[in-house]
């Protein structure tokens, strides 16, 4: 072999190792436990009068879930963001929707009617609210003033593949910063900042597919507090939505609140929007 043939090995050497490096396949990246999703809608609704005061609405939510599920064990987390505004007539622009919750559940699937499971969830808002008389707007609300905290364990049935429902013991906390009235005792004299309820809680979850293109979701909350019964608070959310193209839905919404805490009164609240809704992943 000559010398010149000797300086040519080194670099088909390095080109055999190139070429080796390029036909391996990388090692396939371990699959994720988790499943997420996440959806984004934006709404918009008007109204126009001949002799009264024209109405616009606009808003903006974002609905995800997060999951993992080993053997008969699965937890699953929601979370949810929703914020909407009105512009009546000659009237200033005023808050309609102002959500900001999440939701984690761990459930263990016994393979028997009734499933254990541990649950906590917390409920608040965003921006700030107000209360509105026909001159001045007081502020009632804050970001996490109030919030709602709740921790429950209990058992879990489902009659049907559309329906589940839990029941358990829970603990509710009132958590305020500068709007005591959600948490005070009128009975003291000391201003209250943080209430704390034991109690029994519901929850039951229904999903119905009404056609390929129609779907309508309803929770029902029920929380009992044990000395007080008669702050027992009640919560419906029921949202029809109709697909009416890719990106293009409609979502006829009603909910009912009826919590003391919050007001004596019953909260009732419906909404029909068109709107543009996106799975982000």
């Amino acid at each position: 072999m000559t010398r010149s043939t000797l300086r040519w090995i080194p670099l088909v050497l390095l080109m055999a190792l190139t070429v080796q490096a390029q036909d391996a396949a990388p090692p396939a990246a371990p699959a994720s436990a988790w499943t997420h999703k996440l959806v984004g809608a934006v709404t918009a609704n008007q109204v126009a009068l001949k002799d009264g005061d024209n109405s616009f609405s606009w808003g903006y939510s974002l609905n995800g879930t997060s999951e993992r599920v080993a053997g008969a064990m699965s937890w699953q987390t929601g979370y949810k963001f929703a914020f909407g505004q009105n512009k009546l007539g000659d009237q200033a622009i005023r808050k309609v929707v102002d959500k900001l919750e999440v939701e984690t559940v761990l459930k263990w699937t016994s393979g028997s009617l009734l499933d254990p499971y541990l649950k906590a969830t917390m409920k608040t808002q965003a921006f700030r609210g107000y209360q509105y008389t026909d001159a001045l707007r007081t502020a009632v609300a804050g970001f996490f003033d109030p919030a709602y905290l709740t921790q429950s364990a209990g058992v879990g049935y489902q009659p049907t593949e559309q329906v589940t429902t839990r029941l358990g013991l829970a603990l509710r906390e009132i958590v305020t910063r500068d709007f005591n009235a959600y948490a005070d005792d009128d009975g003291t004299t000391k201003i209250e900042k943080v209430r704390t309820d034991g109690g029994l809680e519901s929850v039951t979850d229904a999903s119905w597919k009404m056609a390929d293109n129609i779907q309508l979701t309803s929770k029902l909350e029920i929380f009992v507090p044990i000395t007080e019964p008669g702050d027992t608070a009640i919560g419906n959310d029921a949202t029809l939505t109709v697909k009416l193209s890719e990106y293009i839905t409609l979502n006829v919404n009603l909910e009912i609140v009826k919590d003391p805490t919050a007001s004596d009164d019953v909260q009732i609240k419906q909404t029909t929007a068109l709107g543009l809704r996106y799975n982000l992943f």
